[in-house]
């Protein structure tokens, strides 16, 4: 029976390590470039850019998940809000001219585009959280 929920196990801490790639690379750049600058440096959009190794982790987590009958709620949730947030956000760059630079990067529209950024990488750390949970509780189990 041990083996059974061994590609579950991986799914869930391979999936764990892609999800919180993006947040602890921008962290990383960030002290590394500001250690060699400085001054303080942070790329905001980074975990925006690095959205496909997210998207991954997701979707195994996402499986893991079904497969162990755990969290999987939470995981889709946490993917559809990512996935819903960062599209969205695009959406209204590209639709209220920030995405060409038609419109200044300022008033409520930027603040609309920002606050979705925000929103989608608190998503991705949630993601992040619940696979931490997700891999620990399947790895703890002796089934």
């Amino acid at each position: 029976m041990e083996g059974r929920n061994t590609p579950a196990k991986v799914c869930a801490v391979l999936g764990t390590v892609l999800v919180w790639s993006p947040i602890l690379l921008t962290f990383a750049t960030s002290v590394i470039g500001s250690l060699s600058s400085g001054r303080f440096l942070f790329d905001y959009l980074m975990p925006a850019e690095l959205f496909p190794a997210a998207l991954i982790g997701a979707f195994l987590l996402l499986w893991a998940a079904f497969r162990a009958h755990a969290y999987l709620r939470q995981t889709a949730v946490g993917l559809g809000a990512a996935v819903l947030f960062l599209f969205g956000g695009q959406a209204i760059a590209v639709a209220g001219g920030l995405a060409s630079g038609a419109t200044p990067p300022e008033g409520w529209i930027w603040a609309l585009v920002i606050a979705s950024l925000v929103i989608y990488t608190l998503a991705v750390v949630e993601l992040g959280v619940v696979g931490v949970r997700l891999a620990m509780k399947l790895l703890r189990s002796k089934r």
